[in-house]
């Protein structure tokens, strides 16, 4: 089957995926042909053909701000027009094109390439009302601003006007669309490798060590994960969590995962959000025992939940993290927020527990409760384990996306590989096509 991915920063949602198909591929040569189709950027895998389009330019000052986006998804989507008439050219014809709808890269391949079906990721309907806007007060947004809201959903729209097919993630994020477009979006619940992201019981009986921090088997270590540090993702409500926490545990180390960009929301107003929590907080964060880890690499990312006795994962009603569905497969104890970005997931006394999103008192009780409660700790882990089992598991994942590549294109794929490991390594030398700036 010919595959053509889409998405702007490849491999993005689609590493796994893709991996499958390599797989296919090993096991019988010539089974697929698969392209992907992103801006420039480093990296490759073995076996995909890497297609680059001109990353566009940057919008000018003078385009209305409620229209930024859709400015930058128009040109990034005539980009990618250019892009795939190059690859028609090469003689490749899609059987299905797969990709993220929210860049607006998909908009115009039914020019290039009509009568392929499209099998589009519809992430987050954005609404004024229910879900992130207004949900935190610190944070109002100002009434006039709601038409920029709306405006976010241009690329949605247009994406729901091809009708064509989708799929979303969570059954959450499914429910923020309008009634009148679920029926082109099928719920396809993301998936991790339970082989990978498992318990290892023994980083408890021994020194860890990672980066800066370091915690003995005497010590507690308190978990927390976002792409950025910022409010979206609970980041203020954590740390004003935690004087309380570090003062009646003298045992608590403090690992904090994330960089100092922006991935939602609105920028702090002066320096970053780290800078912003530690000027309201100052000395009542101990940095000899809270640690900034910055971005870290996937190992020791896994490293830290393995060895995690509370993960927080605080969250605004919006897309659920990856982290997420990681901590949950490790078998941590998740502290999570009550919004349902992390209430599907999470079931308070079930497979973690969960507290009021905005309420740092809350969370601090909550946290020295767990780390105090070693018996319900061990029960939660269990329970969060069973639900990844359940819920989670990479193989159900990419059989449920696999058999609905199957219905849209009225092919059948073969069935899945049991040996993948070939497949699942990375390398640069990935045949590369370079499109032509136009």
């Amino acid at each position: 089957m010919n595959f053509l991915f889409v998405h702007q920063n490849f491999p993005g949602q689609y590493l796994h995926l893709v991996r499958s198909l390599i797989a296919d591929n090993e096991a019988c040569e010539g089974t697929h042909q698969i392209l992907f189709m992103t801006e420039p950027n480093l990296n490759n895998m073995t076996g995909v053909s890497k297609v680059t389009y001109s990353k566009p330019p940057a919008i000018s000052a003078n385009v209305h701000l409620d229209a930024r986006e859709f400015e930058m998804a128009t040109r990034r989507g005539q980009a990618a027009y250019q892009g795939a008439l190059q690859i028609k050219a090469l003689g490749f014809k899609p059987d299905i094109i797969i990709g993220h709808h929210g860049w607006g890269e998909m908009l115009n391949l039914v020019d290039v390439f009509p009568g392929a079906p499209i099998l589009g990721y519809f992430e987050f309907y954005y609404r004024v009302l229910g879900t992130d806007v207004n949900f935190d007060p610190e944070f109002p947004m100002a009434e006039a601003r709601f038409s920029a809201v709306r405006g976010k959903n241009a690329v949605n729209l247009l994406a729901l006007a091809l009708e064509q097919y989708g799929q979303a993630p969570t059954q959450w994020q499914l429910s923020t669309y309008p009634e009148w477009a679920r029926k082109q979006i099928r719920l396809i619940e993301e998936g991790v490798n339970l082989d990978i992201c498992k318990a290892n019981p023994a980083l408890r009986k021994k020194t860890v060590t990672v980066g800066k921090l370091s915690v003995t088997p005497k010590q507690k270590l308190i978990t927390y994960v976002a792409r950025n540090l910022e409010p979206y993702r609970g980041f203020h409500t954590f740390m004003r969590a935690l004087p309380a926490i570090l003062a009646a545990r003298p045992d608590v180390v403090v690992s904090i995962v994330g960089g100092d960009e922006i991935s939602y929301g609105a920028p702090a107003p002066a320096g970053t959000w780290r800078e912003v929590m530690m000027r309201e907080l100052g000395e009542k964060i101990d940095l000899s025992r809270v640690h900034f880890m910055g971005k870290v690499p996937y190992e020791d990312h896994l490293t830290l939940l393995q060895r995690s006795d509370a993960h927080v994962y605080l969250s605004y009603p919006f897309v659920a993290s990856w982290s997420l569905r990681e901590a949950m497969a490790v078998g941590c104890v998740v502290v999570g927020g009550d919004t349902e970005t992390v209430t599907e997931f999470v079931k308070h006394e079930e497979n973690g527990l969960v507290v009021p999103t905005l309420d740092h008192g809350a969370l601090a009780a909550t946290v020295l409760h767990i780390l105090q409660d070693t018996k319900k700790a061990a029960r939660l882990r269990a329970g969060a384990r069973a639900f990844a089992e359940k819920h989670l598991d990479m193989k159900d994942y990419l059989a449920r996306y696999r058999a609905y590549i199957e219905e849209i294109t009225g092919k059948t794929l073969l069935p899945p590989q049991a040996k993948t490991e070939k497949a699942v390594k990375t390398a640069r030398a990935g045949k590369t096509v370079k499109a032509v700036k136009k």
